[in-house]
């Protein structure tokens, strides 16, 4: 008996010993990648949250970088080491340089697996800004668009109606005019202008321009509308008396009541909900088109792109992206940052963002310009990232009153036709 107690103990102890054991085995960690953690890092947390209730069994590592930017040659670099992540959220401007260095895996595949795309909430629209070519290079995960931001204690004081907003530049920089009159004067507006071209491309899509001709041999800046756009950010510095600061610093001065309007992405809005609460009511509106009918613009935001090449790792990033992208990631995104969804069930459906849209009418003003939106434009070649440096160099020169409109376009012209492959 005795020797039969012990045998039988020694089983179950090794039994208990193995079951975690087992568990562990079961259990598959992916890392994630994503940008801008002071924008995402709510959202990416109450996604994986409320993931992890349905799969247990996938523990996420979150790898994360300061900008688009930073996040693409940090990618690149760990893919050239041969440590790369399993699944990388990327501006959706960047999907072409992962995509023709082969490290964006073609989604369709999966997709199909799943049944048709758009009973998931994947409509072509949606499926377009992450496709390159034929290939879907990623799933969108959050959509922005450019938009106003104002101070309605400023205003006020102005003597500007809120009911009566202006829809053109004109109408800002006469805003902009009283409220450099004032008393104490506040800085009257910020246009952000730096980081990437994405923010500026509105003034130039808003005149019905475009960055490249479409056999993208060309770059267009020296065009009528480029030229208009240069000029119109040029009058937006110097009329709008516009400071010379960082968007960090800009967030800051508007949170703090010392800017009057904030022209920037709709990926702001909750921290600027959150920075103004206290201060002064936060009034949004839709961002001035030029051309109402050519005009136009740029949509911004980021998608998954599926990056492990490990079948199980595959197998749980896939999962987690699906998930991210589904109805209520989507919910749960556009709830924690201020982004458009980017999945049809989680815009139509009531129990997802119905009920939120109507408590919280700031979040109206990006939605409603969802019909001028196009995708975000990726330069040809390897030289993305630094061709949107050296426009957001250039652009500087007019924010630090350096060099006029004209110039600035004729030296801008003249630096991205060298970094082009095809141009002309």
């Amino acid at each position: 008996m005795t020797t039969l107690r012990r045998r039988t103990l020694a089983g179950l102890a090794a039994a208990a010993l193995a079951i975690p054991r087992m568990a562990r085995a079961e259990t598959v960690e992916i890392t994630v990648h994503y940008a801008q953690p002071h924008i995402y890092k709510d959202a990416k947390e109450a996604i994986a949250a409320a993931f992890a209730r349905v799969e247990p069994g996938i523990r996420i590592s979150w790898l994360t970088s300061p900008d688009y930017n930073d996040g693409l040659q940090l990618v690149l670099r760990q893919a050239a080491a041969g440590t790369g992540v399993d699944l990388s959220f990327q501006a959706l401007n960047r999907l072409r340089v992962l995509t023709e260095r082969g490290l964006a895996q073609d989604l369709a595949p999966l997709l199909a697996r799943e049944g048709d795309p758009a009973a998931l909430g994947y409509t072509p629209n949606i499926l377009d800004l992450g496709r390159i070519g034929t290939t879907q290079a990623g799933l969108a995960f959050s959509a922005s668009n450019s938009i106003a931001y104002l101070n309605g204690a400023l205003l006020d004081r102005a003597g500007v109606s809120r009911d009566a907003l202006p829809t053109s530049w004109d109408g800002v920089l006469d805003i902009a005019a009283r409220l450099s009159r004032l008393p104490d004067a506040p800085d009257p507006l910020f246009f952000d202008w730096a980081i990437t071209e994405w923010h500026w491309s509105a003034l130039l899509l808003g005149q019905g321009g475009r960055w490249m001709n479409p056999q993208e041999t060309r770059f267009l800046l020296d065009s009528p509308e480029g030229n208009a756009a240069m000029a119109l950010f040029e009058r937006i510095v110097r009329d709008g008396r516009m400071p010379n600061l960082t968007s960090a610093a800009a967030q800051q001065a508007f949170g703090a009541g010392k800017l009057g309007m904030r022209f920037a992405s709709t990926a702001n809005l909750r921290n600027m909900i959150r920075t103004t609460a206290q201060n002064f009511p936060l009034i949004t509106m839709p961002m001035p088109v030029i051309d109402p009918q050519k005009g136009c613009l740029p949509v911004g935001g980021s998608a998954g792109v599926l990056m492990a090449r490990d079948a199980a790792k595959r197998e749980a990033a896939w999962k987690f992206l699906r998930f991210a992208t589904g109805p209520e990631g989507t919910a749960l995104m556009a709830r924690n940052t201020g982004y458009v969804p980017v999945n049809q069930i989680a815009i139509d459906d009531p129990q997802y963002l119905g009920e939120f849209y109507r408590e919280n009418p700031l979040y109206l003003a990006a939605t409603r310009q969802l019909p001028i939106t196009i995708e975000w434009y990726a330069f040809p070649g390897s030289n993305g990232v630094r061709i949107s440096q050296a426009i957001v160099d250039n652009l500087a020169r007019i924010v630090e009153g350096r060099a006029p409109a004209a110039q600035v376009v004729q030296d801008t012209q003249r630096e991205v036709t060298r970094l082009l492959p095809r141009a002309s």
